[in-house]
């Protein structure tokens, strides 16, 4: 009982995260097909969810060494490593005069990041199906 508890919490960290990259991307693609306005609400709604992604991602780390998923918690290092180095070199809100001239890039970056939670998502998967009891393991 106790390990479907610490899974259902794990998932739900996960999905939040998935949620706040997934909002990211929307705002990049509204922003590429101009739906919204460039200056006023794609930078401001994209540099509203950063640093709550960033919390949510060491949240995550936590959840996982204080749930001995020690696998999970390596897997979301590189991650988590990558978050701090560009909130500690300033660049992780998006800049609103720059944002037409790196929009591929900050997309691209998003998906990569997005790619890489799916990857976690999976894994978290296999491993909670794992220990439930699932035969096919």
């Amino acid at each position: 009982m106790a390990s479907l508890f610490v899974g259902l919490i794990t998932f739900f960290v996960l999905i939040a995260l998935l949620a706040l990259l997934g909002y990211q991307l929307m705002c990049f693609a509204d922003l590429e097909f101009d739906y919204t306005d460039p200056l006023i609400d794609s930078a401001a709604r994209i540099n509203k969810v950063v640093v709550p992604e960033f919390v949510v991602q060491a949240v995550f780390c936590f959840v996982c060494i204080a749930t001995g998923q020690g696998f999970l918690c390596f897997m979301s290092l590189p991650n988590l490593h990558y978050n701090f180095k560009l909130y500690r070199s300033k660049r992780h809100l998006v800049d609103v005069t720059e944002i037409f001239n790196k929009l591929n890039s900050e997309k691209k970056q998003r998906l990569i990041k997005f790619g890489y939670v799916i990857l976690i998502f999976v894994v978290f998967l296999s491993r909670l199906l794992c220990t439930v009891g699932v035969d096919d393991c």
